[in-house]
């Protein structure tokens, strides 16, 4: 039968409905600060967004997008190419451009539909794409639909890709590479200073996703390719707006005027309707204030720094690197499961992540920091986890 493949995950989303625990797709029914609202009818601290700067509820956003709203209406009713290209569309595309100091940018109505339409136009049949085996959902949609050889290399591991493009020969001409900043499950960051010597050394072409390290990494925000100094050895930079800029949407980047031709062949831009006026308004004040604030970036930097060093000493498995995204890494479900439940109880609404969305075969308990988190805010979230040790809820790693 054609459903037959969805019986496992529909028998998991009833036992969990008899259970009473809604961990996937928990609905916000109020906003009480940034980062504080109620879910499932409970009062939480929201530890599981990608607000990082805390942009998306910040007033000049919000009157931005208002503004934007009365002036230019509700929706664009087109795509790009056809009715949907505001000028307050090319604003946004030319002031992109102009904070990376690049000659060229795409704006998208997604996250999701950027990464995936580049993936899956910039290389095509003939073409190679070698990627990061951890790379995001959205890559592995685009380079499955762009007609490429498709190669994957162990992840962050320079060695393993600088041998799969020696392999390669004269193709390597052909060949994108496609890493991400940091990457969204554990919040490592790839080793982008290696990955872009190695690229030196052989060829190709370097696509580096930083949806998770605009407005995090690097001295003015633009993410991982400049805090390791690489930007010149990237080819083409694609991001979200869905994090630090707290909006919805997506770009991309480039030093090559080639990117203009793009966007006429790009399946996921021109087939779309357009982002709407206050979603483009309300994301243009981020970035103007993300250029201006950097401030921002340091506490949410203290933030991270802290609650992730008070889990590693307390024991927990987390990721290799501290960054906004903190992760638990916990080897059993109903484990997960249960730490879940207990840390909604006490206040603090994270992210449980299972197989195969984690990147490997645990589950993890994902905490998103933000600059908006309060010092008490960051504390509580300390204590909630500090409890499930205390209870016996949550062990410390195998060493």
């Amino acid at each position: 039968m054609l459903f037959d493949k969805f019986k496992e995950m529909a028998g998991f989303q009833a036992e969990l409905t008899e259970r009473d625990i809604k961990p996937f797709g928990a609905v916000t029914e109020k906003f009480l600060s940034p980062t504080e609202g109620i879910v499932g009818g409970r009062k939480v601290i929201l530890a599981g967004t990608n607000n990082y700067l805390g942009l998306a509820y910040d007033q000049r956003c919000i009157d931005a997008a208002q503004r934007a709203a009365q002036d230019w209406g509700t929706g664009t009713t087109g795509s790009r190419l056809a009715n949907g290209s505001f000028v307050e569309h090319e604003l946004l595309e030319q002031e992109l451009a102009d904070f990376y100091g690049v000659g060229h940018a795409i704006s998208f109505t997604t996250g999701y539909s950027a990464t995936m339409g580049m993936c899956a136009t910039i290389a095509g049949p003939g073409d190679v794409i070698l990627l990061d085996s951890d790379s995001h959902a959205s890559i592995y949609a685009g380079v499955q639909l762009s007609g490429a050889e498709i190669i994957r290399f162990k992840h962050s591991n320079p060695d393993d890709l600088a041998k799969r493009l020696r392999r390669l020969g004269d193709r390597v001409s052909n060949t994108l590479i496609v890493v991400e900043g940091i990457y969204s499950m554990l919040g490592d960051t790839a080793p982008l200073q290696e990955f872009a010597e190695v690229k030196r050394e052989y060829g190709g072409y370097l696509m580096v996703d930083e949806a998770h390290s605009l407005g995090v990494l690097g001295a003015t925000g633009r993410g991982a390719a400049e805090a390791t100094g690489v930007e010149a050895d990237v080819d083409f930079i694609a991001g979200t707006y869905s994090k630090s800029l707290g909006s919805t949407g997506g770009y991309c980047v480039s030093q090559h005027a080639m990117l203009d031709i793009i966007r006429y062949c790009i399946r996921a831009y021109i087939f779309t309707a357009s982002a709407s006026p206050s979603t483009v308004a309300s994301t243009r004040k981020a970035l103007e204030i993300m250029r201006q604030e950097p401030e921002l970036r340091a506490k949410l930097w203290s933030n991270a720094n802290k609650l992730y060093s008070s889990l590693q000493d307390m024991g927990l498995s987390v990721g290799p690197t501290p960054s906004p995204v903190v992760a638990v890494e916990l080897g059993d479900r109903e484990q997960a499961i249960l730490c879940w439940n207990a840390l909604m109880d006490a206040g603090v609404y994270v992210n449980l992540v299972i197989p195969p969305a984690s990147p490997s075969t645990n589950f993890l308990l994902r905490c998103s920091v933000s600059a908006a988190h309060t010092e008490e805010q960051i504390n509580h979230i300390i204590n909630a986890y500090a409890a499930l040790l205390k209870n016996g809820a949550i062990s410390v790693r195998a060493e």
